[in-house]
């Protein structure tokens, strides 16, 4: 495999550019632009390079770097994905060159009123898609942790200084449940350290040497102190996805985050949370997973459908889809812990398509709400009289968020549920039930702003763009393509799925019926 430092290159890249457009003269605000779409757009290609050079039967983690960062410790500078890594580093690689197009006026007016520039705006996002590459791509846990927590600041600011009225209250929220959560890792990550070094030759804080330890017996951790570590990630984990009843954050800061930003917290941030559980809970703590399991399978379901019932009663649109995405988040994390090929093949896959059909559906929010200066339901409808566009945009992303078959949603969701059918059978029965919710928060909010007769005061109401159609052009492409074909995808997440389970001990149950014993009629004769 090639030597070259493909992660640290692709994390470099808009590291660089954040520097460059935060050094940019105030008053070059289209400059700042143009110069954060290029930078966006080479770490898209670097990404699409490396992702042509993954084996996918090769070894878990490929394109590894370690290098001493701090010895003391034992801490490292260590990198590398696994498929399930790579394809969200992709999905945050496409998602940050559309944000920036689909956001490009968004700070113009908070410039224009001397209150904040437009570089800065545009600088943060570069440096937040460095620190979501790099969350995913480490593979030493000091080194994750340093990388979950730095994601907050960008986020914070992007949120609290170009966000909406309640900005302030909606990024300290944000940030406080993020620390509050960050803390309980901290602590289980130092607890795990100590208990490395009375196990192993030394301490580490390498996850592969952790977790192949745990999965062969050689880092015998106690139950008691193993269910103490789960926890203290696994409330972490929950914080960031955000899981039920950790959620309440989520719909301040979506609703006031602008459009841009709201698209990165909930199509990518979050996805640090479940994608978290997968990797680090279940692997590291599988015997303390396995109790639990039934206390998360419970929270996760709870979730499933109180976000989805929110989400019909909700009248600011904003809010609205941040509440749907809590009810896919239950359905994310209920696959994680179904513990069957199917369903963690599903959550890895769900996470991907949420991120692009919630980002299409945020973006065209955005697009709404710039033309109007609302966020309130009731101030729409009947725009697919005089933005036809729009409105087919809104109805695809809306559709594929409610799962419909030949959208990407779809595929993933049916993984979800049938994996979790083959072992709780009841559990996705109930969960099924949300596809029925969805129907009715999706279509309803679609009848509501889009159909119907033309609210007054949207007779002048410009329909999608140029610029706009560039932007979610690729969410719609790839929301279709894969809806008819996610082979790529699941080839690429399966095999470290596969990993995950034998870490964790586990097989697919048998089918509840052995074909083999049923015989045609003519052979029982």
């Amino acid at each position: 495999m090639s030597s070259f430092p493909w992660l640290t290159t692709l994390g470099a890249v808009p590291l660089v550019g954040s520097a460059v457009v935060a050094a940019l003269p105030k008053e070059k605000g289209d400059l700042a632009k143009k110069t954060a779409l290029a930078f966006s757009t080479a770490t898209l290609g670097v990404a699409v390079a490396m992702a042509t050079q993954f084996k996918k039967g090769g070894d878990r983690f490929q394109f590894t770097e370690t290098h001493a960062w701090i010895k003391a410790f034992h801490i490292n500078y260590g990198l590398g994905v696994d498929g399930i890594a790579l394809v969200l580093i992709l999905m945050a690689a496409v998602l940050m060159p559309v944000v920036l197009l689909a956001a490009w006026n968004d700070a113009d007016e908070a410039q224009a009123a001397g209150k904040r520039s437009v570089r800065a705006y545009f600088s943060l996002f570069l440096l937040l898609e460095t620190m979501m590459i790099g969350v995913f791509a480490a593979t030493d846990l000091f080194l994750f942790y340093v990388f979950f927590e730095a994601m907050l600041i960008p986020m914070y600011f992007l949120i609290g200084a170009f966000g909406g009225p309640q900005r302030s209250y909606a990024a300290v929220k944000f940030l406080l449940y993020s620390l509050f959560g960050g803390l309980f890792m901290l602590a289980a990550l130092i607890g795990l350290y100590v208990a490395s070094g009375n196990h192993l030759s030394s301490a580490t804080f390498d996850f592969t040497t952790l977790a192949n330890a745990v999965a062969s017996g050689q880092l015998g951790i106690s139950p008691g102190l193993a269910k103490a570590l789960f926890l203290g990630f696994f409330v972490a984990f929950a914080v960031k996805a955000p899981l039920f009843p950790f959620h309440t954050w989520l719909p301040d800061a979506a609703a006031e985050a602008t459009p841009g930003s709201a698209v990165l917290l909930v199509g990518v941030l979050d996805k640090v949370g479940t994608f978290g559980m997968l990797r680090y809970c279940l692997e590291l703590f599988p015997g303390a997973s396995k109790f639990f399991t039934p206390l998360v399978i419970g929270m996760a379901i709870v979730g499933t459908l109180y976000g989805a019932l929110l989400a019909i009663g909700q009248t600011d649109i904003k809010r609205l889809i941040a509440y749907t995405s809590i009810s896919h988040f239950g359905l994310i994390t209920l696959g994680v812990f179904a513990m069957t090929s199917r369903g963690q093949s599903g959550a890895s896959l769900y996470m991907v398509n949420h991120g692009l059909s919630t980002g299409a559906l945020f973006l065209v929010a955005g697009f709404l709400i710039s033309r109007r200066g609302s966020q309130l339901i009731d101030d729409y409808g009947g725009v697919n009289k005089v933005a036809p566009k729009l409105a087919g945009v809104f109805l695809i992303a809306g559709l594929s968020s409610l799962a419909l078959p030949g959208l990407s949603s779809f595929v993933s969701e049916f993984l979800v549920l049938v994996g979790t059918f083959e072992r709780y059978k009841a559990v996705s029965i109930v969960a099924t039930t949300a596809i029925i919710l969805a129907a009715l928060y999706v279509l309803w909010l679609y009848q509501r702003t889009m159909t119907g007769p033309l609210k007054a005061g949207l007779e002048k109401m410009t329909d999608l763009r140029p610029r706009e159609v560039v932007a979610v052009a690729p969410l719609i492409a790839l929301i279709i393509g894969l809806g008819f074909y996610p082979k790529p995808v699941l080839d690429v997440v399966n095999p470290s799925v596969n990993t995950t389970l034998s870490h964790v001990h586990e097989q697919d149950p048998p089918p509840a019926v052995n074909v083999m014993q049923i015989q045609p009629k003519a052979d029982q004769k």
